[in-house]
């Protein structure tokens, strides 16, 4: 079972924008992820998106549990805290050396439906785990990262060895050679987006890739992984982000200290 296929080679899937896409991709590129009212309509303006389009999307974040309001500020929930961590990982995933070994998770559960199968597969692949078949899931053991508490009710996990040489056994697991096609389509793109909207979808679309990136270890991957050049244009996307926003934060608040409209919209 090869994981990421839906996309070909040097294809690019981007989205188009909407007011919620754009909110949350700002506010999960900040640390901590929550901005005033009155920023959030300076920084939604280069996307064509109008302030009153903004609000009316802000207040069906709130009743959908996207977002937490306190007075003028919106928060991501805790729930969209856990995907800012799962983001973060994609970017800066830690991993270790390679010795050998691979992690091995071993679906032990019966009895379950169709929906709570597909959740499982959906965790196992966000682990960054590839079925080999049903119900075996692998990967080299080079990641560092936690399992959710879950996981042991339904699986059983392990290291293994297997006999089947590595390099083989990854490109069986993972279409490396359309992932890295991909990856380097969208850093063209990147390269050549000029306008804000152009240059946001394609850093959108990148986040997707990189979260379906299996991050292997080096000896496992084809020549000119594109893996780590999309993780540092990305980076410095979000460092773009985040220092404009935090400047027409400052502008705000030198322009409520010198008008007194501290709280300019709700």
């Amino acid at each position: 079972m090869r994981n990421n296929a839906s996309l070909q080679a040097d294809e690019v899937e981007l989205r188009p924008l909407s007011a919620r896409s754009v909110v949350l991709s700002l506010l999960l590129g900040l640390h901590p992820p929550e901005l005033p009212v009155k920023d959030l309509v300076r920084s939604v303006e280069p996307f064509g998106i109008a302030g009153s389009t903004l609000r009316a999307a802000l207040s069906r974040m709130v009743t959908a549990g996207d977002l937490r309001r306190a007075e003028t500020v919106y928060r991501l929930s805790d729930r969209l805290l856990e995907r800012q961590r799962r983001q973060d990982d994609a970017v800066h995933p830690e991993a270790v050396s390679w010795g050998g070994d691979w992690e091995m998770v071993l679906v032990t559960a019966t009895g379950r439906g169709p929906a709570e199968r597909a959740e499982l597969r959906n965790e196992l692949t966000r682990l960054r785990l590839a079925e080999l078949r049903e119900g075996v899931w692998l990967r080299p053991a080079n990641l560092l990262r936690p399992l959710p508490n879950e996981l042991g009710r339904v699986a059983e996990r392990c290291m293994a060895r297997p006999d089947r040489p590595a390099r083989e056994l990854a490109a069986s697991l993972w279409p490396l050679d359309t992932w890295a096609g991909t990856g380097r389509a969208l850093l063209d793109h990147v390269a050549r987006a000029r306008h804000p909207s152009d240059r946001f979808t394609a850093f959108a679309a990148v986040v997707r890739h990189l979260l379906a990136d299996p991050v292997l270890p080096p000896e496992l991957l084809p020549a000119d992984w594109p893996g780590e050049r999309l993780r540092a244009v990305y980076a410095d996307y979000r460092r773009e982000l985040a220092a404009d926003a935090h400047a027409r934060d400052g502008r705000g608040s030198a322009e409520g200290a010198r008008t007194g409209e501290g709280r300019s919209l709700a």
